[in-house]
């Protein structure tokens, strides 16, 4: 038996259990009375079950239970989703009253032991185990200190270590083992028979001095400062309203819930929600504030009972949102109207109030709609910026650059003409390279992708590839250098049949970016990841047509002008300097397919279709940025900043998404790819939405 609020390690137990033929049951506690006014806790605590679940009968005895029969109950000493602290007389209460609080359940009659997961609460509040005589109680060190991570304790009674059964054994948990017979003699202390293997004795070295920390400042300090800074958020929070009176932050906690907790821990955990009612999204929530300096936990916290029961997500939301594509870790933050998970702010020991208070600046300044400006739509220092669609200038504006990246993420090359086909540019993204692990492989993760450069000469038939790391310069012949094998690969919600070629040209990426990989290239489409529903909720790319390896759409179209406008405005918020220099990008910063001039900024936002020369586009959207646009290259190193993309934030945010030049489709309605050539130079006559 376990609480809603647990968190996905404490769930996995029941694995254990239902595999047996055991039964798994999760409850909400709630307290019925006043914890203060009544005689005595247990009275006041009640368990609310839900269905139980069972997998088979088997191991399940046909009498009912006694008080040899051994039970579970594992609970929080704090929420991590929302902050809430547990009363920790649920352990009095499930071991010496469990005939009450289960409401006269068969259960009731066995012997009830109690789990306590302290992982959260043991970093401001551990409990007190001479008060509350729990059977097992579980720590991290890292939640406690911040380092090291993976490291933890189960701290166990010693008169219930003896009812441990354990089947696996390695080294250092047996006395003597024999290897041609049954036999194995396990050595005699608990911690001896569990801890496998060689325990990492750095790292719990290091605990030493976490805990001389924590002894300096005293567990009661650290409880006191850390409160102090969560409700200083959380009564900010709750305050803050937009210009029409409707408020900004609706907070998850022991406010929103009939439980009578024992006060709350240090996170404030809420989800922010527009003037009209509706919700930012948590990933547009975590990208601004990462922007901003501030690291947040956005989605479930791998807490799904509690996510599921403070955001009011019912079991066919939550499959529903599953079968629609949304699982752990994604993107998809606000499906059906409904948020899928959270956004929270934690603090600890080291944390201080300027860190409390720029937080509570930031939502403020981000997301809380004032009289002289609206947030997340085009806005940038209090006055509205509309996209200029009454028209395109004097002068049709023309096409000033063509660029190819024939290998995904590796830097392209400019032409004068190219030709087309029925996946955008002629060889664009036909490449990409994969690590040994599987992993497709970005500037992102690898950024000495971004010294490889490519070129394709059509007359010869052959793309060059060279690197700084590598001597010899690579030609890949596009007919005869044939790849060797075939093999599938999965890219967002597309799945494609590509080609293997050599090991020798996959050992020269290799050197070239300096980790094993392979050269993998498109040979077609075999079908998508995405249903016909799912592609309603916006969580597909576009499936109209045929891409090789890029992430939305066949063309990404940049204007000159709207550079030069964001450059003004990067110059103008002085405070946004790198190595004591103003930022200022170029086009290739976005890596543009197309890039755009004579026209006005920002003109391509109402574009709904053009024609450049005699060919045909049809507009997706605006193209939604990432932190990649950060990353440029000084003096042959990689360099990260903030900018462009924090300036960007300021006046190009809608709905969740900061954009900047549109995505196109080749608009084949003819059928004549064969005939279909760019040009530098063509005009470019635009239909507006």
């Amino acid at each position: 038996m376990y609480s809603m609020e647990n968190h996905n390690s404490v769930l996995g137990i029941r694995e254990y259990a239902l595999d047996q033929g055991a039964a798994a049951l999760a409850v909400d506690v709630e307290e019925t009375a006043d914890y203060r006014n009544s005689r005595g806790a247990n009275s006041a605590i009640r368990l609310f079950r839900h269905h139980e679940l069972r997998r088979s009968e088997r191991g399940l005895s046909k009498e009912d239970p006694t008080g040899n029969v051994y039970n579970l109950f594992a609970f929080p000493s704090e929420c991590n989703f929302s902050g809430t602290r547990f009363n920790l007389d649920l352990v009095k209460l499930i071991k010496e009253d469990s005939h009450n609080a289960l409401e006269g359940s068969t259960y009731s009659r066995g012997c009830w032991m109690v789990l306590i997961d302290a992982a959260k609460g043991g970093a401001t509040e551990p409990p007190d185990l001479s008060k509350h005589k729990a059977d097992f109680v579980v720590i991290s060190f890292y939640k406690i200190f911040g380092y090291p991570t993976g490291l933890g304790a189960l701290i166990v009674r010693n008169e219930t270590a003896k009812l441990l059964k354990k089947t696996y054994f390695s080294g250092g948990t047996v006395a003597a083992s024999v290897a041609d017979i049954d036999f194995v003699k396990r050595r005699a202390g608990v911690e001896e028979i569990f801890e496998d293997g060689t325990i990492s004795y750095l790292s719990i070295a290091s605990i030493l001095h976490g805990f001389r920390i924590l002894n300096t400042l005293t567990m009661s300090a650290i409880s006191r400062h850390t409160t102090s800074l969560a409700t200083f958020v959380r009564k900010t929070l709750s305050a803050m309203k937009h210009e029409n009176g409707t408020h900004v932050c609706t907070l998850y906690g022991a406010n929103s819930s009939k439980v009578l907790f024992e006060g709350m821990g240090p996170i404030v955990s809420f989800n922010l929600r527009r003037p009209d009612g509706s919700w930012f999204g948590y990933r547009e929530v975590e990208k601004l504030a990462s922007l901003a300096g501030i690291q947040l936990r956005t989605g479930c916290f791998c807490n799904p009972g509690a996510c599921a029961k403070y955001l009011g997500l019912s079991h066919s939301d939550l499959l529903s949102n599953f079968e629609a594509g949304h699982v752990c870790w994604d993107d998809h933050d606000v499906l059906r109207g409904k948020p899928t998970g959270a956004v929270r702010a934690s603090f600890g020991y080291m944390s201080t109030f300027e860190d409390a208070s720029n937080f509570v600046n930031f939502i403020k300044a981000s997301f809380v709609s004032l009289p002289s400006r609206t947030p997340g739509v085009n806005t940038l220092r209090g006055t509205t910026i509309s996209p200029a669609i009454e028209g395109i200038g004097r002068a049709n504006p023309r096409l000033k650059s063509i660029s190819i990246y024939p290998i995904k993420s590796c830097l392209g090359f400019s032409v004068n003409s190219w030709p087309l086909t029925t996946t955008g540019l002629l060889h664009d993204r036909e490449w990409l390279l994969r690590s040994t692990s599987g992993e497709i492989l970005t500037q992102k993760k690898v950024p000495d992708m971004c010294h490889v450069t490519t070129l394709i000469d059509l007359d010869l038939g052959i793309l060059f590839v060279e690197s700084p790391r590598c001597k010899e310069k690579l030609q890949i012949k596009l007919k005869s250098d044939f790849p060797v094998g075939k093999d599938e690969v999965n890219i967002h919600p597309q799945r494609y049949e590509v080609e293997v070629y050599h090991d020798e040209i996959d050992i020269w990426f290799s050197d070239a970016v300096g980790r094993p990989c392979t050269l993998l290239r498109c040979s077609g489409q075999q079908g998508y990841a995405c249903s016909n529903r799912n592609r309603i909720s916006r969580l597909c790319r576009d499936l109209e047509t045929k891409m090789n390896f890029v992430n939305e759409a066949q063309f990404l179209l940049v204007s000159e002008e709207s550079v030069n406008d964001l450059n003004a405005r990067l110059r103008s918020n002085v405070q946004h300097q790198f190595d004591g220099e103003l930022i200022q990008v170029s086009t290739s910063r976005f890596r543009p397919n197309l890039v755009v001039c004579g026209g006005e900024a920002y003109a391509e936002d109402g574009w709904r279709s053009l024609r450049i020369g005699k060919t045909e586009f049809i507009s997706l959207g605006g193209c939604n940025r990432c932190q990649m646009i950060n990353l440029s290259f000084q003096g042959g190193k990689v360099q990260r900043s903030n900018e462009p993309l924090a300036t960007l934030a300021e006046y190009r945010r809608t709905k969740g998404k900061i954009t900047f030049g549109i995505l196109l489709r080749h608009d084949d309605s003819t059928g004549k790819h064969s005939d279909a050539w760019l040009h530098v130079g063509e005009e470019i006559h635009a239909s507006l939405a």
